[in-house]
């Protein structure tokens, strides 16, 4: 049996998947299959008198300690979809950056659930794939775009804390010591 090639790099699926991640995610997963995820995960249901919709993400949220984990599981099977149908790389790093400010958001609580609402990472990650199949591209200037905005942003928040603690212990420090 020959050697399958591959260009250094490459991101390969795995030879062999676990039964489960293989029902959920099997290379015959339709797109309507999807989409069906997307929606109940982000907007199966409306809140009567307005537009605004909401999925079980938003409601799993409510759940003390696992909520969020089981949320951003579910979530994954859209992303892991991409990945087994051959997304461009850029797509599905975009993908995982969608989920990563969902559900960091996600972690605050009351703020979280209103972030699960209006971001709806799923639905945007469905629409990703459809246009990644669809017309092919292997990255948009709006891909990079949004991937460094929100590199450098998670980048800002990690240093901002050290930032402040340096600032509040020069400022504490000076002010003691003066008469």
């Amino acid at each position: 049996m020959a050697k399958p090639t591959y260009s250094p790099g490459e991101i390969l699926p795995p030879q062999s998947q676990p039964a489960i991640a293989e029902f959920w995610v099997s290379k015959g997963t339709s797109d309507e299959q999807l989409n069906f995820i997307a929606t109940w995960l982000d907007d199966r249901f409306e809140i009567p008198g307005t537009r605004i919709r909401f999925g079980l993400d938003a409601l799993i949220g409510w759940i003390p300690g696992i909520g969020d984990l089981l949320a951003a599981a579910a979530s994954l099977f859209i992303v892991f979809a991409a990945w087994k149908r051959g997304a461009a790389r850029i797509t599905v790093l975009r993908m995982l950056l969608n989920l990563v400010v969902e559900d960091t958001l996600g972690a605050i609580p009351v703020i979280g659930d209103m972030a699960h609402v209006a971001w709806k990472a799923n639905r945007r990650n469905y629409n990703l794939l459809m246009r990644d199949q669809q017309y092919h591209r292997r990255h948009t200037w709006q891909d990079w775009l949004f991937v460094i905005a929100a590199c450098l942003i998670m980048l800002l928040l990690i240093i901002a804390p050290f930032v402040l603690l340096i600032y509040l212990i020069k400022h504490t420090t000076s002010s003691a010591l003066k008469p």
